[in-house]
């Protein structure tokens, strides 16, 4: 019996997980990579939502952790962005999986990082670090966002420049995507921002923010977040979203939920 064939046998369904096959790899750098996997016919999500993904752990249990979808809800495949931790428990397994693996998925996928938790606005923020990226590239190519708002920005700060995982494709301004290139032409901006290397722009959000750098060209409007106009997600480290969301209070928006949207919302399930 193959390892792969051994592999398979371990991993079988369950009442909360099916098991699905992975599709694609790709390592981004020494401590990044992503990878897609095959999606369930009877798998629904809205784009920003989470899910527990995992593979075999002690005991015959599986190992599983929560994972922000990157691809978009319309996706035939499912995507996710990780980082590499060399004695994780399941990231320093998951780093290895290679096209043809099986891997758990589960059946209920959910979060905060929805457009349905944010009330109507004109300028739609999504601030992020690291993989924190994740959930906003599934955001950024879903048609329904660009009628929620007029633009739509991703500002995604990493350490070093190998770090800014698809900043092909959103340079691009989603180019050749088969529902967003003509409405993310006119409406989507990217913002790459490295904390450790030289760089064209370099600093972390809140330095932008106060520096005005973040509201350059081509956005239009103020300068300065306004809780009239601008909506925000945030998703990434923990200081990150700590800080600005104090600094989003103090200016007077109020942080959404499912139940209430309102002006930002973090995603409570990685950050507590």
């Amino acid at each position: 019996m193959s390892d792969r064939i051994a592999a398979a046998a371990k991993l079988a369904p369950s009442a909360s997980l099916t098991v699905e096959e992975v599709l694609r790899v790709r390592h981004w750098n020494e401590h990044l990579f992503s990878f897609s996997i095959t999606r369930p016919p009877s798998f629904r999500f809205r784009s920003g939502e989470f899910v527990m993904i995992g593979l075999p752990g002690g005991e015959g249990r599986p190992l599983l952790r929560a994972y922000s979808i990157a691809s978009p809800a319309w996706s035939d495949e499912i995507e996710f962005l990780s980082i590499k931790v060399p004695d994780g428990p399941l990231t320093s397994r998951l780093q290895k999986i290679a096209p043809g693996d099986p891997i758990y998925l589960g059946r209920k996928p959910t979060g905060t990082l929805v457009a349905d938790a944010l009330l109507p606005g004109k300028r739609l923020f999504l601030l992020s670090t690291g993989t924190g990226l994740a959930p906003f590239l599934s955001l950024a190519r879903d048609p329904d966002i660009y009628d929620r708002f007029n633009q739509v920005v991703i500002v995604h700060c990493v350490r070093q420049v190998s770090d800014l995982a698809f900043r092909e494709e959103l340079e691009s301004q989603l180019a050749g995507d088969p529902l967003v290139q003509d409405l993310a032409l006119l409406q989507f901006h990217y913002l790459p921002t490295v904390t450790r290397e030289p760089f064209r722009i370099e600093g972390r959000i809140d330095a932008l923010i106060d520096s005005g750098r973040l509201f350059g060209h081509p956005l239009t409007g103020p300068t300065q977040f306004d809780p009239a106009t601008d909506r925000i997600m945030m998703c990434g480290s923990m200081a990150m979203i700590r800080d600005l969301q104090a600094r989003f209070l103090s200016l007077g928006f109020k942080e959404g939920s499912n139940a209430a949207p309102g002006d930002f919302v973090i995603e409570r399930a990685f950050v507590g």
